[in-house]
């Protein structure tokens, strides 16, 4: 009697626990199924639902009752534990990470640049920077200054002495701007720039157009800070006037964000006749310019910037990132006097000043002009890598700047994106798609983003760019077109 009542409990916990399973929500997702799956885990872990330590069910189980391939749930369980949320226990299962503990760890390894595994064009960061001889002698001659407490003391509010505010001037007027003293701000890099330029001059409600398919980023700082935003459409030259204008005189619109210069994904240069007229439509709506550049500096033959074309209302962000190297974290914003204080207020309320140590490593860069020799070096291997891939891929639509850090790959007939990403990801190669950068209601190109830079070898980028021009010259699997 007592072995068959335990018989009874074990399988009405095995009941319960089967009754329990986790089920992602996934109505209403777009993407490959793995890749909406990672997101539905994602952000079950961030609400709480599932928490750390939480176990989850075997893949095949978890398969069968969602519907989808073994395979399928595999890949995701695998994508996530790359994302640090998951881990795998031989003999035990599979568990929620976490976060707390997984920070420190994971935070820094996910950016690496590593010498095995997957090969990985989707991250659009610049080549390793040759810059370990400069910034020895540079921190050499820190170590001898007299007085090294202030480079640990609170500076002025905006973070910029003297020194620091004459090399960020000379870097954006290297950019082709026009600068004087008051408008010139310094920020964390690019990024934390934009964030700046949209808290200190949009309120919540106000109405911002950004590119159909550009920087998301900016849309979820945007979502965070309670604007509206909506897409513009773009062509071969980036934002297209028409839509422009259509969208300006429909409803008032507060700012336009957008990147002239080898925009991400699409690798467009505005030209100069394209920039006058889209600096032309904002006077007309009064309507402020918040101007990417990051990429700017890695192109020698670029046009002038929209800022020197609406230099009343356009927001010019930049920074040392892209061009010099990525672990330098300063940007500069260049701001008309009637809009600059404004940005500075939102950059001390944010981090109250640049970190004095690495603006002056920054100035010091600049003015010695070794910035300007790695902003070279970063070219010359942006031009040799662009030349491999269109020697490699160039019988397919590929587009591409000789001196971008990434390509836009049109994908042949049969693909879509989510199926050329898995089947690209299953031959050990990472890719971006056009979903990664399309604003919401856009319907994306089937096309997908390569970058060039991330990998720390040409060898390595040969090879994934080899493993991809053979995927694409193979009939799409047609199992692999619902994944």
């Amino acid at each position: 009697m007592i072995r068959k009542l335990t018989l009874l409990l074990i399988c009405f916990k095995g009941y319960i626990d089967l009754m329990s399973i986790w089920m992602p929500k996934l109505d209403g997702r777009r993407g490959a199924k793995y890749q909406q799956l990672v997101e539905a885990l994602a952000e079950d872990i961030a609400s709480g639902r599932l928490p750390p330590g939480a176990r989850l069910p075997p893949y095949r189980e978890l398969a069968y009752r969602l519907g989808m391939s073994a395979q399928t749930v595999s890949r995701a369980y695998a994508q996530a534990t790359r994302r640090g949320l998951l881990r795998g226990e031989t003999g035990r299962g599979t568990f929620v990470i976490d976060p707390s503990r997984q920070a420190a760890s994971v935070a820094p390894a996910s950016l690496a640049r590593e010498t095995s595994g997957p090969i990985d064009l989707s991250r659009n960061l610049p080549s390793p920077s040759r810059a370990d001889g400069p910034l020895r002698d540079i921190l050499r001659e820190i170590g001898a200054t007299a007085d090294l407490r202030m480079f640990l003391d609170y500076q002025s509010g905006d973070g910029e002495g003297p020194t620091h505010a004459a090399a960020a001037r000379r870097w954006l007027q290297e950019c082709g701007l026009d600068t004087r003293a008051g408008e010139v701000i310094g920020t964390c890099g690019a990024q934390h720039g934009l964030f700046c330029a949209l808290t200190g001059l949009l309120s919540p409600g106000d109405l911002m157009l950004s590119e159909a398919l550009g920087y998301a980023p900016v849309r979820v700082i945007a979502e965070r800070l309670a604007l509206r935003a909506l897409p513009v459409e773009i062509d071969a030259e980036g934002v297209c006037p028409e839509s422009l204008e259509r969208l300006c005189r429909d409803r008032p619109v507060r700012l336009l964000y957008l990147t002239a210069t080898l925009q991400s994904p699409t690798t467009s240069t505005m030209s100069d006749e394209r920039r006058r007229r889209i600096a032309e439509i904002a006077r007309r709506h009064d309507m402020l310019i918040l101007e990417d550049d990051v990429f700017g500096r890695l192109k020698d033959d670029r046009p002038l910037p929209i800022a020197c074309f609406a230099p009343e209302r356009t927001i010019y962000v930049t920074s040392l990132s892209k061009s010099v190297a990525p672990g330098l974290r300063i940007g500069f914003l260049h701001a008309p006097d009637a809009l600059a204080d404004a940005v500075r207020r939102a950059v001390v309320l944010s981090v109250w000043m640049t970190p004095p140590l690495m603006s002056e490593i920054a100035a010091r860069l600049i003015e010695s002009g070794m910035a300007l020799r790695l902003l070279l070096d970063q070219r010359a291997t942006a031009q040799r890598r662009q030349t491999l891939a269109r020697q490699i891929l160039g019988r397919f639509d590929l587009n591409a700047d000789p001196q971008g850090l990434h390509a836009w790959l049109r994908l042949p007939d049969g693909w879509n994106a989510g199926s050329f990403r898995a089947a690209a990801e299953a031959r050990g190669v990472l890719v971006s798609d056009a979903r990664d950068f399309a604003a919401p209601g856009v319907v994306a190109p089937v096309a997908a983003r390569l970058s060039l830079g991330h990998e720390a070898s040409d060898a390595r980028l040969e090879t994934g760019l080899t493993r991809l021009a053979d995927l694409l010259s193979q009939p799409p699997r047609s199992d692999a077109l619902f994944l």
